[in-house]
């Protein structure tokens, strides 16, 4: 297997999304009182540092000695993840190609990151990183005999997330939220199309919009409106406590299939 021909997880182009929806969309005009309180997406801001210097570091490493270190003990390699190096379906999300590669998925995750932190709040936002991306690489995994890397496992996660959150409170949102879901549903089909050419992995892809939008539908934030008129606030329904048992069903859900795809070596290379 060269190492050095791998398949980048993620889009040609960068996800464009100009709905305004970062900051709290208005509700319908009888409506218009309800704000969700402000808050600085510092999950998001955390995640763009770290995945910077984790490409900084693979920069550094090819300088220093000629090899990207970071990605030889971090990407995609089916043979290395069924001799037991499980963590490679986690790592490839923080590792990046080429400087074009790493400027996509983090303009994506800067444009889409802040609008579903300031709704999901910033643990439940984690966990969908996280999942989403783990998700991405299981099916890479089991489909995709290349080796990978990119955090556009977690992207799409990102936005599978997003499309469902604004179905699901797409009354709330009224206009704005169906004309950004219908953005996001061409984002999604234009990128997967693009995926389709040799050398992204858009089983990655693929896997990633599944996992963040399963989350979703079992733990993403259902809104209504609290209150009378002109004194109306928007809560979310949903309880800590069943977030939590969801995101820790859908983690468990993973796990059980990344174990069996392993077990049986659905991911072995092709002979």
């Amino acid at each position: 297997m060269n190492i050095n021909q791998y398949q980048s997880s993620y889009p040609e182009e960068p996800p464009e999304y100009d709905s305004g929806f970062g900051q709290s969309a208005p509700p319908r005009r009888s409506q218009a009182t309800a704000r969700l309180p402000a808050s600085r997406p510092l999950v998001t801001y955390a995640l763009l540092v770290f995945t910077i210097l984790i490409y900084i570091l693979q920069e550094t490493s090819g300088f220093i000695t000629g090899q990207d270190l970071p990605a030889l003990l971090g990407m995609k390699v089916n043979q290395w993840i069924i001799e037991g190096e499980y963590w490679r379906l986690i790592t490839p999300m923080f590792l990046h190609g080429s400087l074009m590669h790493i400027a996509f998925n983090m303009y994506a995750l800067y444009i889409f990151g802040p609008g579903l932190e300031h709704h999901f709040g910033r643990t439940r936002f984690i966990i969908l990183y996280f999942l989403a991306g783990f998700s991405g690489n299981i099916f890479s995994f089991i489909f995709s005999d290349y080796p990978s890397l990119g955090s556009s496992t977690a992207i799409f996660g990102l936005i599978g997330a997003q499309a469902v959150f604004l179905y699901r409170n797409k009354d709330l949102f009224a206009g704005v939220g169906q004309r950004a879901l219908s953005q996001i549903v061409m984002i999604a089909a234009i990128n997967l199309f693009i995926g389709l050419s040799p050398g992204i992995d858009n089983w990655g892809h693929i896997g990633g919009l599944i996992g963040g939008a399963s989350f979703t539908v079992l733990a993403g934030p259902l809104l209504a409106l609290k209150g009378f008129s002109p004194y109306q606030t928007i809560s979310d329904q949903r309880e800590s406590r069943e977030i939590y048992l969801a995101s820790l069903g859908l983690a468990v859900l993973l796990i059980l299939l990344a174990a069996a795809a392993i077990n049986y070596g659905w991911g072995s290379p092709a002979a």
